[in-house]
């Protein structure tokens, strides 16, 4: 049974035999610096230019990968995430900026 789901995940088109697979896959590391940068960055530092395009980035590709054949959900998956990571920072950096004025 589990070979057999192996075996149909491993032969999808959209399976580790593609880069269909492999390329949202390491995609998946923006994602990952984008929440270490939460963590460590200060928001006067992040770049808004940087965010705003993977955030656009992200809805682009989230909406593509439902309208391709075979539907991609690795994708969309790290599509949708890199537009969360990137409005949270996009955010941050508006607060930041909305403190310093408002003093």
């Amino acid at each position: 049974m589990a070979s057999s789901k192996f075996q149909a995940f491993y032969n999808h088109p959209a399976g580790p035999k593609t880069i269909h697979f492999w390329a949202p896959t390491f995609k998946w590391a923006l994602n990952i610096a984008n929440v270490v940068d939460i963590s460590t960055k200060p928001a006067e530092t992040v770049s808004y230019p940087q965010q705003a395009v993977l955030a656009c980035s992200g809805l682009i590709w989230a909406k593509y990968s439902t309208v391709i054949t075979p539907k991609n959900w690795n994708l969309f998956g790290v599509s949708i995430v890199m537009f969360a990571t990137a409005s949270y920072q996009i955010s941050r950096k508006f607060q930041v900026s909305l403190d310093g004025r408002c003093v």
